[in-house]
């Protein structure tokens, strides 16, 4: 694909395995504006959107609510216009820790599956 040429939603989710109503879900409450519409009024994407999708993506499995994720967008774009605002560097970190916390609390939980199929797999 030529990362250069807008893509369209369909696309997008099929590149992201989100649904379009998740999409534009996002589109409505903000979470993730297209960067442009077409005459005909579709959706127009480009790989820095795409990109950004993946970041809200990885974040679902931890359990962040919308409003969360996009709070960590609101970081995350404050620092690609002035990467030394100390402010935002700080709540960046400070979602880092709460990632690995609840990162670690997905790995017990993990173990503890594994746990239970192995005692299912011994009867």
């Amino acid at each position: 694909m030529d990362h250069a040429r807008p893509m369209q939603i369909g696309e997008l989710a099929e590149r992201t395995g989100l649904s379009i109503r998740t999409l534009r879900h996002y589109d409505e409450i903000g979470l993730l504006r297209p960067s442009a519409r077409s005459e005909g009024g579709f959706r127009l994407y480009t790989a820095q959107d795409e990109s950004r999708l993946l970041l809200i993506r990885r974040m679902k499995p931890l359990g962040y609510s919308l409003e969360q994720m996009g709070e960590l967008l609101a970081v995350v774009d404050g620092l690609d216009a002035d990467p030394g605002d100390a402010v935002l560097r700080a709540r960046l970190d400070g979602i880092r820790e709460e990632a690995i916390t609840r990162r670690d609390g997905l790995r017990r939980q993990l173990a503890a599956a594994d746990e239970f199929l192995t005692q299912l797999a011994a009867r």
